[in-house]
């Protein structure tokens, strides 16, 4: 089988095409041929080495082994191992590997069985990879940490990636109303899934704007604590998503204290890839009530480059990286 490897940090010029062996599943593994698979930053993070996080888990100087990115992924099961108990061979699935061992940007793949969920037919192969991870920190981050309700008024910081884009329309399903920051040239696209204001955050900071939100969801964590502390209504709640590591470490040093002596919570969220919520997307999707924005396709053999537009900064919504498999559904 085909496959995208790399096994040394850097650019993604370190990326290599690859003939391997197809992988054999363990007992309680599926053998997936994908269909489709899209980037998340940690793909792009973990390429580059960074954070350092990331080089303790996967390797210091290189990693531990030819790594294979992609943990979204969409597939039809080839064969099962012999504890497989709920999916079979033909089975269209997609699911995280986030917790396994990743290994999307490949022809196929094997998967524990409790990892993944059925695929509708009315969702194709390629949005159905887009919803893994991004729509779970979007519903985890708004519902689990950040205590949404409606009516309230939300700011959803980096609102033009993969999870800022779920994020906008759960909040709208909700009946919040929301405010969308990201750079201009997403903006367009914001209103479009129904975001009430749009702020271009080259032009205008939100934080120091006189306005205040009840829950500030933060994909792309840039301010101090402070700042997001001052952008809150009495009651507000901060939800970081994504940020450096000195603002995840700012956060978790200070963030218990600001919220002890104050009526504002300061919260992280940490990803947690379970059906049961996957599930809970699947429906948003397959009736309608949130889209999956897919930005741009790639074949496998441009996974280099897919990964440059995504490091780029420039992609609204999810960029998904396609099979030539005999189609999409």
């Amino acid at each position: 089988m085909k496959a995208i490897t790399f096994d040394k940090y850097g650019s993604a010029d370190v990326l290599r095409l690859i003939e391997c062996a197809k992988p054999v599943p363990k007992n309680n593994e599926v053998l997936l041929k994908v269909h489709a698979a899209s980037i998340n930053s940690w793909d792009w993070e973990l390429l580059q080495g960074t954070p350092f996080v990331n080089r303790l888990m996967f390797g210091l100087r290189k990693p531990k082994k030819i790594h294979i990115l992609g943990c979204d992924i969409a597939g039809r099961v080839e064969t099962v191992g012999k504890n497989v108990k709920h999916l079979q061979s033909g089975d269209a699935v997609f699911g995280d590997l986030s917790h396994d061992n990743w290994g999307g940007f490949a022809e196929y793949l094997c998967a524990p069985e409790d990892a993944l969920v059925l695929k509708p037919e009315s969702i194709t192969f390629e949005e159905a990879a887009a919803i893994p991870q991004a729509g779970l920190l979007a519903l985890q981050g708004l519902v689990d940490t950040g205590k949404i309700t409606a009516k309230q008024n939300v700011l959803i910081n980096g609102a033009g990636g993969g999870a800022g884009t779920f994020a906008v329309q759960i909040a709208k399903c909700i009946g919040a109303k929301v405010t969308a920051v990201d750079s201009g040239a997403k903006l367009e696209k914001l209103g479009l899934l129904g975001a009430d204001q749009v702020i271009d955050y080259r032009l205008q900071d939100f934080t120091k704007n006189g306005r205040r939100y009840d829950l500030i969801l933060d994909m792309a964590a840039h301010h101090s604590l402070f700042d997001y502390q001052r952008a809150l209504s009495p009651g507000g709640i901060y939800v970081m998503v994504g940020g450096s590591m000195s603002q995840v470490s700012q956060l978790l040093v200070l963030g218990p204290l600001l919220s002890m002596f104050s009526n504002k919570k300061m919260g992280l969220l940490t990803h947690n890839p379970n059906p049961k919520d996957l599930k809970f997307m699947q429906q948003l999707v397959e009736n309608g009530k949130v889209v999956p924005v897919i930005d741009r396709r790639y074949p496998l053999v441009e996974v280099a480059d897919a990964l440059r537009y995504f490091g780029s900064g420039q992609a609204i919504g999810k960029v998904v990286i396609t099979f030539n498999n005999g189609g999409n559904i």
